[in-house]
Formats: structure tokens, sequence, C-alpha cells
């Protein structure tokens, strides 16, 4: 029987992604707009985003953060163009961004003393091989894939090369140890849900050391240079922007913050998460159709949640039936408007990706799953009629 609940916000896209409860555009009225991102209230609320963000976080003092152009990607290039090539490396790779990362380090910077570890989607690479007498690059938690890791126990504290962490869609949502990691790097858009094209960039003292003391062989674009005369430009980790930011974004990622110190701040945050990871993991063990692509709950990620179809009828088809098979799944929930960009990852196996991030209320989450049941019997039937 098709369900008569729907999700009250039926959005569960991996980026941008759902909005925090309650906002309206009414939020951003006092948005600083019509003046000058280097103004003095500018810089206010540019400092503002810096400052409250390291304390949800629990950043150590000596740690830099800073806001830079391109989101995500933006920042994480920013570390893999200034820092790179010092010593070799080991990039660590299991799903597509992980990937894309190498492809970078390997087809663009064409670095020579370079190591790819990689393991396949749903699974995670053997983090005990892992030499951290180079530089290692990594995401924490794999959005196309549903794969975190653990912890930071593989990450020794007397490493002599530099960790690159790409931590989008982890930050805000999980524990970070700040201790074993060099640099961070996240956007607004994905666990606090504030709009694209703005990134964060966190570096410890051990990457200031190394910015100020290597320059790379190659040349850095404007947007890249985090260092003049060979010291670290402390401008950019406290407001004062490398190209002009949003200050509509701006006063959007604010109002996020707030709402996250009056939940609880990170502890209420990664809780909110892992609730939603919790009901779909009770709906998954009643299931005869649906698995996680990540098998091992201790790598299982509570942000990127990346379903499988394990139904025999499905097993059964090429990959090409398979993508279709799925696809249709995801479309038969969006013509009803009970959840919106669920297909998963275009370079992932054939399956649903659900975003259970801190924005994302499990009610809605819980009122989703009744949909993807129906919606797969009605496949079912297809494929059966087809056979």
């Amino acid at each position: 029987m098709k369900p008569q609940l729907k999700p009250r916000v039926p959005l569960f896209s991996s980026g941008p992604c759902a909005k925090r409860p309650g906002w309206g555009p009414a939020e951003l009225a006092d948005a600083v707009l019509g003046r000058s991102h280097r103004s003095k209230t500018g810089k206010a609320r540019l400092a503002e985003v810096i400052d409250r963000s390291r304390a949800i976080l629990g950043m150590p003092e000596g740690y830099r953060l800073g806001i830079v152009p391109a989101s995500d990607t933006g920042a994480v290039e920013m570390a893999l163009w200034s820092l790179l090539g010092a010593r070799g490396v080991d990039m660590l790779a299991w799903e597509s961004f992980g990937a894309g990362w190498v492809t970078d380090v390997t087809k663009q910077l064409k670095l020579q003393d370079v190591r790819v570890i990689e393991a396949d989607y749903g699974q995670i690479v053997d983090l005990a091989s892992v030499d951290f007498s180079r530089d290692v690059v990594f995401t924490w938690n794999g959005t196309t894939s549903g794969v975190r890791v653990p912890n930071g126990d593989w990450i020794p504290a007397d490493r002599e090369g530099l960790t690159i962490c790409d931590a989008t869609s982890a930050a805000f949502a999980m524990e970070l140890p700040w201790d074993k990691l060099d640099v961070v790097t996240w956007s607004w858009q994905k666990v606090l849900g504030g709009e694209a094209a703005h990134g964060m960039l966190a570096l410890s003292p051990r990457a200031v050391e190394r910015l100020e003391s290597y320059t790379p062989a190659w040349p850095l674009p404007k947007l890249f240079r985090m260092t003049s005369k060979g010291k670290l430009n402390e401008g950019i980790f406290k407001g004062e922007t490398i190209n002009t930011p949003s200050m509509l974004c701006v006063e959007d990622i604010l109002d996020a913050l707030g709402w996250a110190e009056s939940i609880g701040g990170l502890n209420g945050l990664i809780a909110r998460s892992e609730a939603n990871l919790a009901a779909i993991e009770a709906w998954v063990a009643k299931s005869s159709w649906a698995g996680f692509l990540a098998d091992d709950k201790a790598i299982r990620s509570p942000t990127s949640i990346c379903l499988s179809i394990v139904d025999p009828a499905f097993k059964a088809l090429s990959e090409a039936d398979q993508a279709a098979a799925a696809k249709k799944l995801a479309s038969l929930v969006e013509a009803e408007g009970a959840g919106y960009d669920i297909a998963g990852y275009r370079d992932a196996p054939p399956g649903l990706r659900i975003w259970g991030g801190a924005t994302v209320e499990t009610a809605d989450i819980e009122a989703l799953l009744p949909w993807l049941d129906w919606a797969w019997e009605q496949v079912k039937t297809e494929l059966a009629a087809a056979a």
C-alpha cells in the first residue's frame, strides 16, 4: 500500500543539504549588504564565522582557521598546491572525491613520489599500511561511499609528514582529533546546511611551518597563495578573505552556527546525525531488500548514508539494468514528493544515498523509509513482469 505520511521536509540531498529546522529567508534580514566585506562591519561578520566555528569544533589554540574561495574543493586545492612536494605523499582513496585528489596530485601537480592506496566503494584502505614519514591526504568521510575512518588512532602523534584531511561531510557531525590533523577542510553547505561557494581551511602549527619553510616548484594562482615574503598571510585567518565573499551567505552561516550552539554545540550536532543513522539501521535490520554499502558499522557514515539493494531480483540484473532500477526507485519517491535527491552518486555502485546530517529531522527520515519500501515493490513488480 502507498504510505500516507510524508516527510515534513523531504530534502535529503548530500549537498547542498537541508537548511536547519525552522529556517526561513527572514533570518537573513540583518545581512551586511551593499557594504564592503573589508569594512569594519564586514570584517567583523567574517571573523565571527571563524571564531564561532572554532569554538563549536573545539579547535586548539595555535590552529588557524580561514574562509577561502570555491567551497571545500577550493580549500583542498589550496592545501595540495601549497604544501605538497616537500616529501613523498600517500594518497588514500575509497570513493569519488578521494580519487579526485589522486588525479590532481598525479596528473596536474605530477608529483613523482606518490603512493596511491585505494579501496572499493563500501570498503576502506588498510590504515596500518600508511607511511607517516610521508605526507598523507585522505577524506575523513567519503560523501559518495558512506564510509568514514573509525577514529584517529591510526595516525601517530610523532608523524614526520603532514596529514591533509578533507572533512567536508564530517565536520560538525563527527569528532575530529585535531592533534592528529594538520590541514582540515570543509564547506558550509554540508552539515550546517549553509550556502555554497565558501570553504573553510584549518592549519596546524606544523602546516604553517611547512608553508613558511617550503616553496613549491610550480607557480601558485593568487587564490591559492597563503604566504607573503615567506610568512603566513595572517589576515586570511582573521576574516580578510582572498576574494570577495557573499555577505548574504555569511549571514546564513552565522544563523546556522547560532542554531548549532542552541542545540548543544558539537555534541548536539553529532547526536542528531547519529539518531538519523540509527533510524535507518533499525529499518535495514528488518528489510528484505535494502542493505548498507558499508557493511562494517565501525566505518559507516551517519551523514552520507549509502544504501545498496540486496534483493536477488536486483542482483540478477546487469550493472546497467541495476543502475536503471535504482534510478527508477528514486524517481518514484521523488514523483510523490516524499524524498528528493536520494539517488546514489553517479560513480558509486547502484543504490540510494540519504543525507543524515544534523539539519535533517529524524522524524523525516522515519517518514521516508516506508516510501522506499513502496517504491521498491513497484520496481520489483516491473522487473518480474519484464522477466
